[in-house]
């Protein structure tokens, strides 16, 4: 057998464990879901309960069935379902939310192998299986002040749906003020709406060192440089602010790029993953039939990100002892 030789310290240690992680990313959480209570009504915590008990549920019968070690204690499914919930728009009737939670622990997570063997951003798969199967009741979002049923399917008409503030610049070259996108009152999923919301999540994770800046900051700046040079209207004239005030990209920036799985484990590979979905982001944004492009970015950074860990290697902290 090779003798191992480990070489000196500093080695990296600490006291997280999965349920704390996940424990600090639900408490994370809370300021965007009550920003979506506060913007969409009673709505958004019933879809992000039923989006949560939907995974948990999917967790609990594929462990019993496949006679797996109970995970529910984690909470990774817990967080899964309510991530799911947050990038759907509130006006999806509540069973497009089981079935995107399901589909984000069945087929994204359990079998690929569970929690830590995934390739890909669980909630994010879940989200795109929801768009591509529902097109239709994905993408359209309902103009503010229209009451929402706490459960029951809403109508989806002219009167009650609006364009969403990435639709409206796209088409229309009309772009939201400032202060709306920053605070939330503006269409959208239920989640990412608010900017100010997600950054006091943000800032409760960072002060956690739950997450760092590597690959969130390199995301958010990509994003304004590459919004800013392919503009709508032509090279060079985007509107920063807009860029990266609207649509999901902040939510994006710091509770899905920064999966611990998905992500490449160096400070330089994250900000190589970072640069390159700000970069797909805006190219989705701009040149794709569909306004908005973080979910995609993400998930096709999250394919290549072995890529990235390969040609970006950690330090080596031991070597394998060779004969003589």
């Amino acid at each position: 057998m090779e003798k191992l030789i480990v070489s000196s310290s500093p080695h990296i240690t600490g006291r997280q464990t999965t349920s704390t992680i996940m424990r600090d990313v639900l408490i994370a959480l809370i300021p965007t879901l009550l920003a979506g209570i506060w913007v969409f009504g009673i709505r958004a915590l019933t879809m992000v309960l039923i989006s949560m008990a939907a995974a948990m549920v999917c967790e609990g019968l594929w462990n019993y069935i496949f006679k797996r070690e109970n995970s529910l204690y984690d909470l990774s499914a817990c967080v899964t379902g309510a991530m799911v919930a947050l990038i759907l728009p509130p006006s999806a009737p509540w069973w497009v939310f089981v079935a995107a939670s399901a589909f984000a622990i069945i087929i994204a997570k359990q079998l690929f192998g569970g929690l830590g063997q995934n390739f890909i951003n669980p909630a994010l798969a879940g989200r795109a299986f929801a768009v591509a199967s529902w097109p239709m009741l994905t993408t359209a979002f309902v103009k503010l002040g229209v009451p929402l049923p706490a459960f029951s399917s809403l109508e989806l008409t002219d009167a009650v749906t609006g364009a969403t503030p990435l639709y409206m610049v796209k088409t229309s070259g009309v772009i939201a003020p400032y202060s709306d996108l920053f605070i939330g009152k503006v269409p959208g999923c239920i989640g990412e709406t608010s900017v100010i919301a997600i950054l006091i999540g943000a800032i409760y994770l960072l002060a956690r060192r739950v997450i760092t800046l590597h690959a969130p900051l390199s995301y958010i700046l990509s994003s304004a440089l590459f919004g800013f040079i392919f503009g709508y209207e032509g090279w060079f004239t985007g509107d920063i602010l807009f860029t990266v005030f609207s649509g999901g990209i902040v939510f994006g920036a710091f509770f899905m790029i920064t999966d611990y799985v998905t992500t490449p484990t160096t400070k330089a590979g994250q900000v190589v993953a970072g640069i390159l979905a700000g970069f797909l982001t805006i190219l989705i944004r701009v040149k794709g039939g569909y306004p908005e492009g973080v979910s995609y970015a993400i998930m096709l950074v999250n394919v290549v990100t072995p890529l990235i860990d390969k040609y970006i290697s950690p330090k080596k902290y031991g070597r394998v002892a060779k004969n003589g």
